[in-house]
């Protein structure tokens, strides 16, 4: 049971990480939003003009730290279940804010958030396993 909570959640983590590493550099390589099939207009109600601010912050967070979730949790640091509980939340605070600027919600918004709640549930579950 262990191993397979551990395998589900280091998937979960690199999915989304290798997901918002491709987004956020294509974003940031081309802040129009053009090699993402989207054009600025889709940030009309946000407070951003070009894609390239929530490319970094896609990169970064929900894609430099979930694979660094992931290193932790493969190499059974002490502290994974917490960055495991801690990247699940900012993945659904992300994808709420996300869903509040652009006024849109799709189906990759609530795949995405789904995965968030998982992985807090997972990392709550990894810190009572022993």
């Amino acid at each position: 049971m262990k191993k397979a909570l551990k395998i589900l959640t280091v998937s979960l983590l690199f999915f989304t990480a290798i997901n918002a590493l491709i987004a956020g550099a294509l974003f940031i390589a081309d802040p129009s939003g053009k090699l993402m099939g989207m054009t600025t207009g889709y940030l009309k109600d946000a407070p951003f003009s070009s894609f390239l601010i929530p490319g970094i912050v896609l990169f970064v967070v929900n894609g430099v730290l979930n694979i660094s979730a992931g290193i932790l949790t493969i190499r059974n640091h002490a502290a994974a279940a917490r960055f495991v509980i801690l990247q699940g939340l900012l993945l659904c605070g992300w994808i709420v804010v996300q869903i509040l600027m652009v006024r849109d919600i799709n189906a990759l918004h609530i795949v995405m958030f789904s995965i968030g709640v998982v992985l807090v549930g997972l990392g709550w579950l990894r810190s009572k396993i022993k």
